[in-house]
């Protein structure tokens, strides 16, 4: 067509921008097939050998989430890239899921000329608002097509595409980035060509480029650290950790800025499951405070007195519980986030948020007046809540011996898994399983989770996106997530970490058992196929179908030697039948005996021996 661009410009603008986010620190792109993306694959594919590892996907959706678990572990985004059309509305749970939970993305989707929009042209939708209210900045190439735009114009795009994706440091966390780039055809060059650019772009020097930042969403305002942060390590007060949601290499100032903390204040941690803390040296943390806490708190709860601090860090833990526990407190709450200056207070009674780490907080703490060393009513909270966890503890060795369901899973699985391999719970049940039955006394391990927006998409590709990128993980996952994201099983033949599925075979929607939805009437009456929903779908023949190998448990004593095999496996997968009525009536049981056990504390009493 006569004004269009040659195959061969579209190939070098597409080389161009992504080889300006390769020296940027891009590492990994996803490919997903297309004709219109066809010069972004084949950039991609001459990037290789300068470092750019290449992973290929039939399934957008499913991408987009192995490229959110590899953002996950290793802080860096990595790059979707899609054709057009409803491509990329199957990137939007992803987008969705890293921008609640701060993982830095790029999704970079092909497009038609601004010519061919709005006139029926096949394949052109309106794609550049599919993802605009979860993205952190929306970059867009020339509307005539990419191969229009000059090397620097492309190099500022793949620069401020990264720094909006890292977040600013100014309040503005890091998360997903789309850019929207049209092409115009040709779109396939042929090889001769391709080898000759190539060669040449091999020798020639970077384009020049200014910096210009990358602009918030609408809807994402940024916070600085409000006034009213400080608390008073010589009163009594209590630290919530929730969800770790930082970056990977702020993680060690971290902790270490929490057992200051900790040292100076005596203040108890009640420590989410997600929150990576559990079993850390040199650092006291309360794990079963949902099995403490009573169904209603009246606001004094565990501890006497209606005036004590809390240090919250982070996203709340997902302990209904606790979150009813903390909107009944009379003190003042202070949040700390890793870098999210957003809102991150549902409940509407924190004091004052930072947005800079735990780290910068503590050091913008004012000295504290008392002698360095914490308060005896400080010690005294902190015992008490020392206590009733030894006795829960106490008490679910004794209940849970001999079980075989959900919470002696959670509890056996803590105590098997060997020290420091990373470990992904799944949403709805297994990870308030381990928030509330695995054992504190289990080695530490990196902890993921994908609680954002707390949904079951793309639970195993998230989780391949994960091994990936650290080498090997175990995933924990109800039935239903799982098949949820049958494609994620397609990873198989090109993933480099080992990972192994635990899969909890109940039938259904565990999660829906532990609702009061079957004492309703209506629901009562189909509750399996309203909400359970129990698929026929046999695991183990479906992950066999795509060549990974997998077992059932028919009983926990043989776990230990299950896990010995599916842990020296590439991939793997075991199954553990489950009854989830009978777990959920378990559940409530050691929900009642505990709170019951541990309610003493209010009044200061005697714990009674379980």
């Amino acid at each position: 067509m006569a004004g269009s661009p040659t195959s061969l410009a579209n190939v070098r603008a597409a080389l161009t921008l992504l080889g300006a986010l390769r020296r940027g620190g891009l590492t990994h792109g996803v490919l997903c097939p297309g004709s219109r993306s066809a010069p972004l694959a084949v950039a991609a594919a001459l990037l290789e050998p300068g470092g750019l590892r290449l992973h290929t996907a039939i399934d957008e959706r499913s991408a987009a989430f192995f490229a959110l678990g590899l953002g996950r572990a290793s802080g860096q985004p990595a790059a979707v890239i899609t054709t057009s059309g409803t491509a990329v509305a199957n990137l939007l749970p992803a987008a969705v899921e890293a921008d609640f939970g701060s993982v830095p993305l790029l999704l970079l989707t092909a497009d038609r000329p601004a010519r061919l929009k709005g006139c029926g042209a096949n394949q052109s939708v309106n794609q550049e608002v599919f993802l605009a209210g979860s993205c952190r900045w929306l970059g867009e190439g020339d509307p005539q097509g990419l191969a229009a735009m000059e090397p620097a114009g492309l190099a500022d795009l793949a620069r401020q595409a990264l720094a909006a994706a890292r977040g600013d440091g100014a309040g503005r966390s890091a998360g997903p980035v789309h850019l929207n780039l049209p092409f115009d055809e040709p779109l396939h060059a042929d090889g001769a060509d391709l080898s000759r650019l190539a060669a040449a772009l091999a020798d020639a020097p970077s384009p020049p480029a200014t910096e210009a930042p990358a602009t918030a969403a609408p809807g994402h305002p940024v916070s600085q650290a409000s006034a009213g942060t400080a608390l008073d390590p010589d009163r009594p007060g209590v630290v919530v950790a929730g969800p770790w949601r930082g970056a990977p290499a702020a993680w060690p100032a971290h902790v270490e800025a929490l057992r200051r903390w900790q040292r100076r204040s005596g203040w108890p941690v009640l420590a989410d499951a997600l929150s990576g803390l559990r079993g850390l040296p040199d650092l006291e943390t309360v794990t079963a405070y949902d099995l403490m806490l009573p169904e209603a708190s009246g606001g004094d709860g565990l501890a006497p007195g209606g005036d004590r601090q809390v240090l919250r860090l982070g996203p709340l833990p997902a302990s209904r519980r606790l979150q009813r526990w903390l909107a009944a407190q009379g003190g003042p709450q202070v949040l700390v986030s890793e870098g999210d200056g957003r809102r991150l207070d549902p409940l509407g009674v924190v004091r004052g948020q930072a947005s800079a780490g735990l780290a910068a907080w503590l050091a913008e703490q004012p000295p504290a007046s008392g002698a360095g060393e914490a308060s005896g009513a400080s010690l005294a909270l902190a015992n008490g809540w020392r206590r009733a966890e030894a006795a829960v503890q106490a008490l679910l060795e004794r209940e849970l011996a001999g079980e075989q369901g959900e919470p002696a899973l959670a509890r056996h699985l803590s105590r098997l898994l060997p020290a420091g391999l990373p470990l992904m719970l799944a949403n709805s049940s297994p990870v308030r399983d381990w928030e509330s039955f695995a054992d504190p006394a289990a080695p530490p391990r990196p902890m993921h989770g994908f609680r954002g927006a707390s949904g079951i998409d793309g639970t195993l590709s998230s989780a391949c996106g994960l091994a990936e990128a650290l080498g090997a993980l175990v995933l924990v996952s109800g039935d239903l997530a799982l098949l949820h994201d049958a494609n994620g099983w397609l990873w198989r033949p090109q993933l480099g970490g080992r990972l192994t599925v635990v899969l909890i075979d109940n039938g259904g929607g565990g999660i829906f058992e532990q609702l009061p939805i079957r004492t309703q009437p209506a629901a009562a009456l189909d509750f399996e196929r309203l909400f359970a929903m129990p698929q026929p779908v046999d695991p183990l023949a479906l992950a066999a179908v795509h060549g990974v190998p997998g077992r059932r448990l028919e009983h926990l004593d043989d776990l230990e030697g299950a896990l010995a095999w599916a842990l020296a496996q590439p991939l793997a997968l075991l199954v553990v039948p489950t009854d989830r009525r009978r777990d959920a009536a378990l559940r409530q049981r050691l929900r009642t005996m505990a709170a019951d056990l541990a309610d003493p504390l209010a009044t200061n009493g005697p714990i009674p021996s379980p």
